[in-house]
């Protein structure tokens, strides 16, 4: 018996034997205006690949079981509620349900505020979704990620875009929601194309409240304008709204409209989109999301689970996952095999560049704790009754993000030179 008790001791002393599960806490929507469009598909997500992490399934260099051999586990928390809420519902995740690591939040608002109590805390958190730039160009962080790029990159792109397909534009006009999203979207918008055209005419810019519902006062506004291009970051209700009534008033025909976030509602609303809409995906996702091996596994089989295509929020989701196993496995090479700390992932997380179903992520800004991505638009155009994306253009990720030390809003200003 004496000799069984030994041998099972050295067993478990043993590297990476009865190895402990690994907890993730995952935040998203998973109630509320943001769950359909962004949380619910990124929850999916995170359900799809950490099922196929768990079976090896992943390829090649997510092909190890788990993190480095450790099964996955999770502890979903609606993101819905106030920030002050969410705060809570973090402290909740560090200290009640101990978990190893936070994976999360689409809302800015509630990035801002978890950001500084991650750090507290010490607790390796990485944020997979919300635009904002100001986390990392405004403070400096130990144990805070962000493994997809900031929201500079859809204005700057868009602005571009409307560039290269529309060069004789003469005037632009808005249309985006009266809080911080819409307001700073427009803004970066506006200022890109000011730089990219000086003499351009801004003939409107309509900031109707959140969630409004009915839009037919600002499309009269906006039909009356005449402009060359309208610009909108409208997502959800919103954003299905303005298509749905400004779409039969002949709003996309009169002037060449570019959403933002136009591909979260593209498998949705299908052909009742109008011909020559730019659809935005904040990013390389969706349809803009590349060929690769990565792709092919994801695309193909969350599609097959959900009966549903991934949109921008489940890639990055993906993407946010798979940038963690890689950093985990790193730190606990070099730890010789032992279970690393929150310090070490994060040291291996800094400045890494690694491939997913977007393709290539480079943790450039921010001291390496920002990514930056290229982007891409395109075109709608409706080919035997189906949805297809015409004249794509890709942006790469030095174009649409600053350089490293430079505030989004400088670098624009500045006239956003390559890096």
């Amino acid at each position: 018996m004496r000799k069984l008790l030994v041998a099972l001791a050295a067993l478990m002393l043993a590297p990476g034997a009865f190895a402990q599960n690994v907890k993730i806490g995952i935040v998203a929507f998973i109630s509320g205006p943001a769950a359909a469009p962004f949380g619910v598909p990124a929850k999916n997500s995170a359900d799809f690949v950490i099922d196929e992490l768990n079976g090896g399934k992943v390829p090649a260099p997510y092909n190890k079981k788990g993190f480095g051999g450790a099964t996955l586990e999770t502890v979903i928390v609606d993101e819905a509620g106030t920030t002050t809420t969410q705060v809570t519902e973090f402290r909740n995740l560090v200290q009640k349900h101990n978990v190893d690591l936070v994976i999360g939040y689409i809302s800015s608002g509630n990035c801002l505020a978890i950001a500084p109590v991650a750090e507290e805390l010490k607790k390796f958190t990485n944020f997979f979704d919300c635009g904002t730039p100001r986390i990392f160009e405004d403070a400096s962080y130990k144990y805070v990620f962000r493994t997809s790029s900031t929201a500079t990159k859809d204005s700057v792109g868009a602005a571009l875009y409307v560039k290269d397909v529309k060069p004789s534009i003469k005037s632009i006009a808005g249309l985006n929601q009266n809080y911080a999203w819409g307001q700073d979207s427009w803004s970066d918008f506006e200022l890109a194309m000011k730089v990219l055209m000086p003499n351009i005419e801004v003939k409107t810019s309509q900031m109707p409240k959140l969630f409004a519902g009915q839009y037919n006062a600002e499309i009269s506004a906006l039909l009356g304008a005449g402009a060359d291009v309208i610009h909108s970051s409208f997502w959800d209700g919103d954003l299905e709204a303005l298509i749905l009534q400004g779409g039969p008033r002949g709003l996309m025909q009169k002037s060449m409209t570019i959403l933002t976030t136009g591909e979260t509602v593209m498998h949705k609303l299908g052909n009742q989109i109008p011909d020559g809409t730019v659809l935005g995906a904040r990013g390389p996702f969706g349809p803009y999301a590349p060929n690769n091996r990565y792709n092919q596994w994801f695309a193909q089989g969350f599609e097959k689970r959900f009966n549903a295509p991934p949109n921008y929020a489940s890639y990055q989701m993906a993407q946010a996952i798979l940038g963690v196993k890689l950093a985990w496995e790193k730190a606990q090479d070099a730890a010789g095999g032992k279970r690393p700390t929150n310090e070490q992932v994060g040291a291996a997380l800094e400045n890494m560049t690694f491939e997913g179903p977007g393709g290539a992520v480079k943790m450039a800004l921010g001291k390496g704790h920002q990514a930056i991505m290229e982007t891409a638009y395109g075109t709608t155009k409706l080919v035997n009754g189906k949805l297809t994306l015409v004249n794509v253009k890709r942006y790469p990720a030095e174009k649409v993000n600053p350089p490293e030390g430079m505030k989004s809003a400088d670098w624009i200003k500045s006239g956003f030179k390559p890096q």
